[in-house]
Protein backbone atom coordinates (compact mmCIF):
# COMPACT_ATOMS: atom_id res chain seq x y z
CA UNK A 1 0.00 0.00 0.00
CA UNK A 2 1.44 3.20 -1.43
CA UNK A 3 1.74 6.17 1.33
CA UNK A 4 0.53 9.90 -0.11
CA UNK A 5 2.49 12.43 0.67
CA UNK A 6 -0.11 14.37 3.25
CA UNK A 7 0.67 10.61 4.85
CA UNK A 8 4.27 11.29 5.31
CA UNK A 9 3.61 14.49 6.04
CA UNK A 10 1.73 13.82 9.00
CA UNK A 11 4.26 10.85 9.90
CA UNK A 12 7.20 12.92 10.28
CA UNK A 13 4.82 16.25 11.99
CA UNK A 14 3.96 13.39 14.72
CA UNK A 15 7.42 12.31 14.43
CA UNK A 16 9.38 15.50 15.33
CA UNK A 17 6.90 15.90 18.24
CA UNK A 18 7.15 13.03 19.64
CA UNK A 19 10.86 13.43 19.43
CA UNK A 20 10.47 16.83 20.83
CA UNK A 21 8.93 15.66 23.52
CA UNK A 22 11.56 13.21 24.59
CA UNK A 23 14.25 15.08 24.33
CA UNK A 24 13.01 17.96 26.02
CA UNK A 25 14.51 19.54 28.87
CA UNK A 26 12.96 19.26 32.33
CA UNK A 27 12.76 21.94 34.90
CA UNK A 28 15.60 21.16 37.69
CA UNK A 29 14.54 20.25 41.18
CA UNK A 30 13.47 22.04 43.91
CA UNK A 31 17.29 21.16 45.22
CA UNK A 32 19.07 22.74 41.97
CA UNK A 33 20.03 19.25 40.80
CA UNK A 34 19.14 19.01 36.98
CA UNK A 35 17.33 15.75 36.30
CA UNK A 36 19.50 13.02 34.71
CA UNK A 37 18.38 13.52 31.28
CA UNK A 38 18.90 17.36 31.60
CA UNK A 39 22.45 16.54 32.60
CA UNK A 40 22.58 14.72 29.56
CA UNK A 41 21.23 17.40 27.37
CA UNK A 42 24.50 19.18 28.37
CA UNK A 43 26.51 17.50 25.69
CA UNK A 44 25.38 18.67 22.12
CA UNK A 45 26.56 15.42 20.72
CA UNK A 46 24.59 13.28 22.47
CA UNK A 47 21.73 15.43 21.73
CA UNK A 48 22.21 15.10 18.49
CA UNK A 49 22.82 11.25 18.27
CA UNK A 50 19.75 10.95 20.82
CA UNK A 51 17.38 12.77 18.17
CA UNK A 52 18.61 10.70 15.32
CA UNK A 53 17.93 7.36 16.56
CA UNK A 54 14.68 8.54 17.69
CA UNK A 55 13.42 10.43 14.51
CA UNK A 56 14.53 7.07 12.55
CA UNK A 57 13.07 4.23 15.37
CA UNK A 58 9.77 6.63 15.19
CA UNK A 59 9.30 6.84 11.55
CA UNK A 60 9.75 3.05 11.10
CA UNK A 61 7.11 2.16 13.37
CA UNK A 62 4.67 5.01 12.45
CA UNK A 63 5.20 4.00 8.87
CA UNK A 64 4.72 0.18 9.37
CA UNK A 65 1.42 1.44 10.99
CA UNK A 66 0.29 3.62 8.41
CA UNK A 67 1.04 1.02 5.64
CA UNK A 68 -2.03 -0.79 6.99
CA UNK A 69 0.12 -4.26 6.04
CA UNK A 70 0.06 -7.11 8.66
CA UNK A 71 3.10 -9.44 9.18
CA UNK A 72 2.38 -13.08 7.98
CA UNK A 73 0.57 -15.24 9.95
CA UNK A 74 3.14 -17.73 11.35
CA UNK A 75 3.17 -21.36 10.06
CA UNK A 76 2.24 -24.02 12.39
CA UNK A 77 5.73 -25.43 12.25
CA UNK A 78 7.05 -21.98 12.97
CA UNK A 79 4.96 -21.25 16.33
CA UNK A 80 6.21 -25.03 17.37
CA UNK A 81 9.25 -24.19 17.04
CA UNK A 82 9.50 -21.28 18.72
CA UNK A 83 7.65 -22.85 21.40
CA UNK A 84 10.00 -25.27 21.55
CA UNK A 85 12.65 -22.83 21.75
CA UNK A 86 11.24 -21.22 24.37
CA UNK A 87 11.08 -24.85 26.85
CA UNK A 88 14.64 -25.18 26.15
CA UNK A 89 15.55 -21.44 27.23
CA UNK A 90 14.06 -22.92 30.57
CA UNK A 91 16.79 -25.36 30.51
CA UNK A 92 19.25 -21.67 29.80
CA UNK A 93 18.11 -20.22 33.10
CA UNK A 94 17.37 -22.89 34.91
CA UNK A 95 20.09 -25.66 34.25
CA UNK A 96 19.65 -27.87 37.65
CA UNK A 97 16.63 -29.16 35.35
CA UNK A 98 19.05 -31.10 33.29
CA UNK A 99 19.56 -33.20 36.62
CA UNK A 100 16.43 -35.46 35.66
CA UNK A 101 18.22 -36.30 32.51
CA UNK A 102 21.84 -36.89 33.02
CA UNK A 103 22.50 -38.11 36.99
CA UNK A 104 19.09 -40.02 37.56
CA UNK A 105 20.23 -41.99 34.42
CA UNK A 106 23.67 -42.69 35.29
CA UNK A 107 22.30 -43.44 39.18
CA UNK A 108 19.95 -46.02 37.55
CA UNK A 109 22.39 -47.57 35.35
CA UNK A 110 25.23 -48.03 37.66
CA UNK A 111 22.55 -49.46 40.61
CA UNK A 112 20.89 -52.05 38.72
CA UNK A 113 23.85 -53.45 36.73
CA UNK A 114 26.22 -53.71 40.02
CA UNK A 115 24.33 -53.93 42.33
CA UNK A 116 21.72 -56.98 40.96
CA UNK A 117 23.48 -57.60 37.63
CA UNK A 118 25.04 -60.85 39.56
CA UNK A 119 22.05 -62.17 41.19
CA UNK A 120 20.60 -61.88 38.07
CA UNK A 121 22.83 -62.88 35.54
CA UNK A 122 25.95 -64.96 35.54
CA UNK A 123 27.60 -61.25 36.19
CA UNK A 124 26.76 -57.50 35.88
CA UNK A 125 28.37 -57.57 31.74
CA UNK A 126 25.93 -60.29 31.06
CA UNK A 127 23.23 -58.24 32.42
CA UNK A 128 24.26 -55.32 31.34
CA UNK A 129 23.53 -56.36 27.51
CA UNK A 130 19.82 -57.55 28.57
CA UNK A 131 19.62 -54.71 31.01
CA UNK A 132 20.43 -51.66 29.23
CA UNK A 133 17.94 -51.26 26.62
CA UNK A 134 15.61 -51.53 29.26
CA UNK A 135 16.86 -49.25 31.57
CA UNK A 136 16.95 -46.82 28.59
CA UNK A 137 13.29 -47.27 27.87
CA UNK A 138 12.25 -46.88 31.93
CA UNK A 139 13.97 -43.35 32.21
CA UNK A 140 12.93 -41.66 29.32
CA UNK A 141 9.35 -43.00 30.32
CA UNK A 142 10.01 -41.19 33.92
CA UNK A 143 11.12 -38.18 32.83
CA UNK A 144 8.25 -37.74 30.56
CA UNK A 145 6.02 -36.25 32.76
CA UNK A 146 7.91 -33.58 33.40
CA UNK A 147 5.77 -32.12 30.40
CA UNK A 148 2.90 -32.31 32.24
CA UNK A 149 4.74 -30.55 35.58
CA UNK A 150 6.13 -27.56 33.21
CA UNK A 151 2.34 -27.32 31.60
CA UNK A 152 0.60 -27.27 34.70
CA UNK A 153 2.92 -24.43 35.82
CA UNK A 154 2.41 -22.26 32.75
CA UNK A 155 -1.29 -22.79 33.18
CA UNK A 156 -1.38 -22.05 36.71
CA UNK A 157 0.54 -18.54 35.84
CA UNK A 158 -1.61 -17.77 33.53
CA UNK A 159 0.60 -17.82 30.65
CA UNK A 160 -1.65 -19.79 28.15
CA UNK A 161 -4.23 -17.04 28.66
CA UNK A 162 -1.69 -15.00 27.07
CA UNK A 163 -0.86 -17.88 24.68
CA UNK A 164 -4.19 -18.49 23.51
CA UNK A 165 -4.65 -14.40 22.41
CA UNK A 166 -2.00 -14.96 20.06
CA UNK A 167 -2.51 -15.28 16.09
CA UNK A 168 -1.50 -18.73 15.95
CA UNK A 169 -2.06 -22.35 15.50
CA UNK A 170 -3.54 -22.95 18.58
CA UNK A 171 -2.07 -26.62 19.64
CA UNK A 172 1.30 -24.75 18.88
CA UNK A 173 2.08 -24.10 22.76
CA UNK A 174 1.59 -27.66 23.62
CA UNK A 175 3.70 -29.27 20.43
CA UNK A 176 6.30 -26.90 20.86
CA UNK A 177 6.57 -28.01 24.60
CA UNK A 178 6.63 -31.60 23.47
CA UNK A 179 9.42 -31.09 20.95
CA UNK A 180 11.26 -29.12 23.25
CA UNK A 181 11.26 -31.84 25.74
CA UNK A 182 12.21 -34.51 22.81
CA UNK A 183 15.63 -32.70 23.39
CA UNK A 184 15.91 -33.56 26.71
CA UNK A 185 14.91 -37.07 26.20
CA UNK A 186 17.58 -37.65 23.32
CA UNK A 187 20.24 -36.19 26.23
CA UNK A 188 19.27 -38.64 28.74
CA UNK A 189 19.81 -41.58 25.78
CA UNK A 190 23.08 -40.41 24.93
CA UNK A 191 23.93 -40.15 28.42
CA UNK A 192 23.04 -43.97 29.03
CA UNK A 193 24.07 -45.16 26.05
CA UNK A 194 27.47 -43.42 26.57
CA UNK A 195 27.62 -44.73 29.95
CA UNK A 196 26.57 -48.07 28.99
CA UNK A 197 29.77 -48.23 25.99
CA UNK A 198 31.80 -47.26 28.28
CA UNK A 199 31.24 -49.98 31.23
CA UNK A 200 31.15 -53.03 28.19
CA UNK A 201 27.61 -52.33 26.66
CA UNK A 202 27.99 -54.48 23.71
CA UNK A 203 25.09 -54.15 21.29
CA UNK A 204 25.12 -56.69 18.40
CA UNK A 205 23.63 -54.96 15.79
CA UNK A 206 25.82 -51.54 16.42
CA UNK A 207 25.80 -48.06 16.18
CA UNK A 208 23.19 -48.86 13.97
CA UNK A 209 21.42 -50.42 15.92
CA UNK A 210 21.21 -48.29 18.84
CA UNK A 211 19.98 -45.38 16.63
CA UNK A 212 17.19 -47.12 15.39
CA UNK A 213 16.62 -48.15 19.08
CA UNK A 214 16.78 -44.74 20.33
CA UNK A 215 14.70 -43.20 17.60
CA UNK A 216 11.65 -45.76 18.09
CA UNK A 217 12.15 -44.79 21.72
CA UNK A 218 11.87 -41.45 20.69
CA UNK A 219 8.72 -41.57 18.59
CA UNK A 220 6.95 -43.31 21.90
CA UNK A 221 8.06 -40.52 24.28
CA UNK A 222 6.56 -37.90 22.22
CA UNK A 223 3.45 -39.71 22.33
CA UNK A 224 3.22 -40.92 25.66
CA UNK A 225 3.71 -37.59 26.85
CA UNK A 226 0.58 -36.48 25.41
CA UNK A 227 -1.04 -38.16 28.44
CA UNK A 228 0.80 -35.84 30.96
CA UNK A 229 -0.34 -33.05 28.75
CA UNK A 230 -3.49 -34.04 29.99
CA UNK A 231 -3.34 -34.88 33.41
CA UNK A 232 -1.17 -30.96 33.60
CA UNK A 233 -4.73 -29.64 32.70
CA UNK A 234 -6.85 -31.26 34.60
CA UNK A 235 -4.60 -31.18 38.23
CA UNK A 236 -4.65 -28.22 40.24
CA UNK A 237 -1.18 -28.26 40.98
CA UNK A 238 2.37 -29.51 40.02
CA UNK A 239 2.58 -31.94 43.27
CA UNK A 240 -0.66 -33.84 42.05
CA UNK A 241 0.71 -34.36 38.55
CA UNK A 242 3.62 -35.53 40.28
CA UNK A 243 2.08 -37.69 42.30
CA UNK A 244 -0.53 -39.23 39.59
CA UNK A 245 2.08 -39.60 37.18
CA UNK A 246 4.49 -41.49 39.35
CA UNK A 247 1.46 -44.08 40.58
CA UNK A 248 1.41 -44.67 37.09
CA UNK A 249 4.19 -44.94 35.57
CA UNK A 250 6.02 -46.94 38.48
CA UNK A 251 3.41 -50.20 37.59
CA UNK A 252 3.96 -50.19 33.96
CA UNK A 253 8.02 -49.94 34.36
CA UNK A 254 8.33 -52.29 37.40
CA UNK A 255 5.45 -54.73 35.58
CA UNK A 256 7.09 -55.22 32.26
CA UNK A 257 10.50 -57.05 30.82
CA UNK A 258 12.92 -54.31 31.87
CA UNK A 259 14.36 -55.42 34.73
CA UNK A 260 14.12 -59.49 34.17
CA UNK A 261 12.56 -62.11 31.81
CA UNK A 262 8.89 -62.35 32.64
CA UNK A 263 9.10 -65.98 32.47
CA UNK A 264 9.89 -65.86 36.20
CA UNK A 265 6.90 -64.28 37.38
CA UNK A 266 3.39 -65.89 38.07
CA UNK A 267 0.85 -66.75 35.36
CA UNK A 268 -1.57 -63.65 35.79
CA UNK A 269 1.19 -61.39 36.25
CA UNK A 270 2.56 -62.02 33.06
CA UNK A 271 -0.35 -61.73 31.25
CA UNK A 272 -0.15 -58.08 32.31
CA UNK A 273 3.46 -57.49 31.15
CA UNK A 274 2.44 -59.28 27.75
CA UNK A 275 -0.18 -56.12 27.05
CA UNK A 276 1.83 -53.32 28.67
CA UNK A 277 3.33 -50.74 26.75
CA UNK A 278 6.44 -50.38 28.35
CA UNK A 279 6.87 -54.00 27.40
CA UNK A 280 6.08 -53.37 24.05
CA UNK A 281 8.54 -50.25 23.83
CA UNK A 282 11.46 -52.67 25.48
CA UNK A 283 10.81 -55.40 23.38
CA UNK A 284 11.22 -53.59 20.06
CA UNK A 285 14.41 -51.46 21.38
CA UNK A 286 15.85 -54.46 22.57
CA UNK A 287 15.44 -56.08 19.54
CA UNK A 288 16.77 -53.60 17.13
CA UNK A 289 19.85 -53.10 19.72
CA UNK A 290 20.77 -56.96 19.84
CA UNK A 291 19.42 -58.46 16.95
CA UNK A 292 16.03 -60.25 16.80
CA UNK A 293 13.13 -57.47 15.97
CA UNK A 294 10.41 -58.19 13.79
CA UNK A 295 7.92 -56.25 11.93
CA UNK A 296 5.71 -57.29 14.84
CA UNK A 297 7.17 -56.09 17.42
CA UNK A 298 7.59 -52.58 15.65
CA UNK A 299 3.83 -52.43 14.52
CA UNK A 300 2.76 -52.97 18.03
CA UNK A 301 4.75 -49.76 19.17
CA UNK A 302 3.04 -47.82 16.21
CA UNK A 303 -0.03 -48.98 17.16
CA UNK A 304 0.43 -48.08 20.78
CA UNK A 305 1.73 -44.64 19.45
CA UNK A 306 -1.22 -43.59 17.33
CA UNK A 307 -3.19 -45.10 20.31
CA UNK A 308 -2.24 -42.53 23.05
CA UNK A 309 -2.13 -39.71 20.62
CA UNK A 310 -5.44 -40.18 18.78
CA UNK A 311 -6.57 -40.25 22.26
CA UNK A 312 -4.88 -38.19 24.86
CA UNK A 313 -4.16 -35.43 21.79
CA UNK A 314 -7.46 -34.57 21.03
CA UNK A 315 -8.94 -34.67 25.33
CA UNK A 316 -5.54 -32.54 26.17
CA UNK A 317 -6.63 -29.42 22.73
CA UNK A 318 -10.22 -29.53 24.34
CA UNK A 319 -9.23 -28.92 27.95
CA UNK A 320 -6.37 -26.31 26.76
CA UNK A 321 -9.43 -24.44 24.66
CA UNK A 322 -11.82 -24.75 27.80
CA UNK A 323 -8.97 -23.91 30.55
CA UNK A 324 -9.93 -21.22 32.43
Amino acid sequence: MTTTTDDTTTIDDTVDATVDTATAPVTPTASGTPAPHDRAHDDGADTDVLEDTGHAEARSVLAALASGARPPRPSALSASVTHGWRALLRIKHVPEQLFDVTMFPIMMLLMFTYLFGGALADSPSDYLQFFLPGILVSTIAMITMYTGIGLNVDAERGVFDRFRTLPTWRPAAIVGALLGDAVRYTIASVVIVGLGFAIGFRPDEGILGVLAGVAVLLAFAFSFSWVWTMLGLVLRTEKSVMSVSMMVIFPLTFASNIYVDPETMPGWLQAFVKVNPITLVVEAVRGLMQGGASAADLGWVALACGLLVGIFAPLTMRMYKNKT
